[in-house]
């Protein structure tokens, strides 16, 4: 993979996306390295994954963000020079990556993406992007907790990789002592 086409990439990502918050920088930083780790251990064409996992959440607004994100990734990597059947391939792994949209994942680069994308969402991280996502919509704490039941316990069993499912075991214990022990502080304070 070039790297000068991933740092440009990387430029461009960082001025379409906030800075911090649920689905920032921040977030596709740390989904970017962790697809490095399990792309190469899997054998994925990191020339594929690792532009999509830059690219994946660059488009948040609307119900379906990642066909949204695969066709802003088009006219990027378009105006960027990349070759049509590269876009086309990491276009293809964006659109598919998403737990709301209900696809599945057709290739080792999507399901790459898909696991660590669900990976974030999970453990200590998950929790506090979990918090940070209930304060941007302004939620109450309810809220907050039915999204652990409706979404985030619920990963574990959507995972492809080998690798995830092993990273995913010791989150998502995380997030039920997490739960059990915020159900012990509200039963307190009532």
């Amino acid at each position: 993979m070039d790297k000068i086409n991933l740092q440009t990439l990387k430029r461009e990502v960082e001025k379409l996306i906030p800075k911090h918050g649920t689905h920032s920088f921040e977030h596709t930083i740390r989904v970017y390295q962790a697809c490095q780790q399990i792309g190469t251990s899997t054998g994925a064409d990191l020339s594929i994954l690792l532009p999509a996992a830059l690219l994946h959440d660059i488009k948040r607004d609307g119900n379906d963000h990642a066909y949204a994100s695969s066709v802003k990734a088009r006219q990027i990597m378009s105006f960027l020079g990349y070759p049509s059947s590269r876009i086309t391939a990491i276009a293809a792994v964006i659109s598919s990556h998403s737990f709301s949209a209900n696809r599945i994942p057709n290739s080792l680069e999507a399901k790459v993406l898909s696991d660590v994308d669900k990976l974030d969402a999970m453990g200590a991280l998950g929790v506090y992007r979990a918090a940070m996502y209930s304060g941007e919509k302004v939620r109450p704490i309810k809220n907050f907790i039915a999204h652990f039941y409706e979404k985030l316990l619920t990963l574990k069993d959507k995972l492809y990789t080998e690798e995830a499912k092993h990273l995913a075991e010791s989150r998502h214990n995380f997030m039920l002592d997490f739960l059990e022990q915020l159900d012990k502080e509200l039963v307190f304070n009532s």
